[in-house]
């Protein structure tokens, strides 16, 4: 299992996780706005179809190691950015599947869960990736966040946030050239 996103369509990429258990605790820091600003955002999350996300991002307070500035690309973002999207399916300790409304059309991101023994297997697809430039901001940006969450669930102090996105999103425009 590689920890690079997969491309699955021109729109969409995939990632596939093996994190430590059990089902329960990983779901929590999906879905519990205390644990999840710890590798994500902060923010509530209605469970229910039709619900609420709520999504307020703060990449730098994710860890306290020394970090960079945002690259040149990122430097007109706010440091404080808030998204919202609606929950598109949830089923509790299985699925979560939301949109991520940003500029233009919504996409959606689908978290799924599956117990391995002591792991649990985190699938996360994007889909209705607007550009090339946001599908490799989002591969770069998803596998950040995905390597910061398994630093959180192995009780590690999580790298920092723009040195390790801006490595990733570089990895990522080698591995995607010529797809």
């Amino acid at each position: 299992m590689s920890e690079y996103g997969e491309l699955i369509a021109a729109d969409a990429v995939r990632f596939v996780r093996r994190l430590p258990g059990p089902v329960e605790r990983v779901w929590a820091y999906l879905v519990e706005a205390e644990k999840r600003k710890r590798w994500l955002c902060d923010g509530d999350t209605e469970l229910l179809t039709g619900g609420t996300v709520d999504m307020r991002f703060h990449n730098a307070s994710l860890s306290g190691e020394p970090d960079i500035a945002p690259p040149e690309k990122y430097k007109d973002l706010p440091e404080h950015m808030q998204f919202s999207g609606s929950v598109t399916a949830c089923e509790p300790l299985r699925k979560l599947s939301h949109t991520w409304q940003y500029e233009g059309e919504a996409s959606e991101v689908t978290y799924e869960l599956a117990t391995e023994g002591d792991e649990v297997v985190l699938t996360l697809t994007h889909r209705r990736l607007a550009s090339r430039e946001e599908l490799l901001g989002v591969c770069g940006g998803w596998h950040t966040h995905l390597d910061i969450l398994e630093d959180v669930l192995s009780d590690k102090n999580p790298r920092a946030f723009w040195k390790h996105h801006t490595d990733m999103e570089n990895q990522y425009e080698e591995r995607l050239a010529n797809k």
